[in-house]
């Protein structure tokens, strides 16, 4: 009887914490120590109780989301995780896009807030090399900043589901169609009129991308109603959605035209500006490079296209993993996949 009560009470609790209170589990970042402020480069240093071991870690977010990517909740923290096996790790937190960001581009990410963010890293730790860590389009610029830039102190890059071969990408097919014969002027027109991509559809396709869980969300409550960790787990991913920032105008012109439409990674070559142009053989670290076939954004056999154009780099690691795009990284099976990789990569 006892038992039948605390259930109940358990789940009037969490009932009332998913619906109408503030969540059965508040968001609690781990904590960090901002060492560098400046707009769409504040650089945070995570709080460290004990030394360091090998290089700092530099993660390098996309656009389009939060810092908390990387931190999502206990558990659930890359972030966490690199404390744990003795990693020093910093983020680069871009902030909020806005109209008055329109005009920024790819080049501000790969030649200026990247860089920047690494040339600190390197002197705050006496200019060791930097280990980066980008997921999506961070793992991207990662790529693009260690090509366009052989005198950082860059170590190696981790990129987490990028999707170099666009032709092995189906989400891209029907723009891929339809592009040419366009030139891109249904993505030129709506980013112009809006200054980028709203936040607001950006976090709308980003759910669309997960219909099934958004479909079925009622259905997973109603049946985990008294298990509060699987709970904490929905609300965080709808936590991170619901704080999606926007994207700029130039930026997303540029890699709808350069990177979807004339797919220019996998060619080796790609064209941020017409005067200015990354030569992606010119990357000389270590890679690793991370995808997963349940992938929907950036499949693995468009991640693994990768491996034929990064041909100065000392090493090209590929592992394939389990998980969502965000799932890969963040999921509870992460620990024993993509971050079990990460970890023997870093070594």
């Amino acid at each position: 009887m006892s038992t039948m009560l605390e259930n109940l009470d358990s789940a009037a609790r969490n009932a009332w914490a998913v619906t109408f209170g503030d969540g059965v589990e508040p968001y609690q970042p781990t904590p960090s120590t901002v060492v560098h402020a400046a707009p769409h480069e504040t650089l945070r240093r995570y709080d460290r109780t004990t030394a360091a071991s090998g290089n700092p870690v530099l993660l390098v977010p996309p656009l389009a989301v939060v810092i908390s990517c990387y931190d999502l909740r206990p558990s659930q923290s890359v972030v966490e995780f690199l404390l744990e096996i003795g990693k020093q790790p910093y983020v680069v937190d871009y902030g909020d896009i806005t109209w008055a960001d329109r005009n920024m581009g790819l080049e501000d990410w790969t030649h200026r807030i990247v860089p920047d963010a690494v040339r600190r890293v390197s002197e705050a730790h006496g200019g060791a090399p930097v280990d980066l860590i980008g997921w999506s389009f961070g793992g991207m610029f990662s790529v693009l900043t260690a090509a366009a830039h052989a005198d950082l102190p860059i170590a190696s890059v981790t990129a987490v589901g990028v999707p170099f071969d666009q032709t092995k990408n189906p989400g891209t097919a029907l723009p891929r169609l339809v592009g040419p014969i366009t030139g891109g002027r249904e993505v030129a027109y709506s980013t112009w009129m809006f200054g980028g991509i709203p936040k607001q559809l950006v976090r709308a396709g980003f759910r669309i991308q997960a219909l099934e869980r958004e479909i079925t969300r009622p259905l997973f409550i109603g049946r985990n109603i008294l298990d509060t960790e699987a709970l904490a787990r929905m609300e965080s991913v709808d936590r991170f959605m619901a704080r999606m920032p926007g994207y700029p105008g130039r930026f997303y012109r540029q890699v709808y035209r350069r990177l979807i439409l004339r797919n220019e990674l996998i060619t080796g070559t790609v064209h941020i500006r017409s005067d200015l142009a990354v030569e992606l053989a010119k990357l000389t670290c270590r890679v690793l490079l991370i995808g997963s076939k349940s992938d929907l954004l950036a499949p693995a056999a468009s991640v693994e296209g990768g491996r034929q154009v990064l041909t100065g780099a000392s090493e090209v690691r590929y592992e394939q993993v389990r998980g969502s795009h965000l799932g890969m990284l963040t999921a509870p099976e992460a620990r024993d996949s993509a971050w079990k990789s990460i970890a023997e990569f870093l070594g």
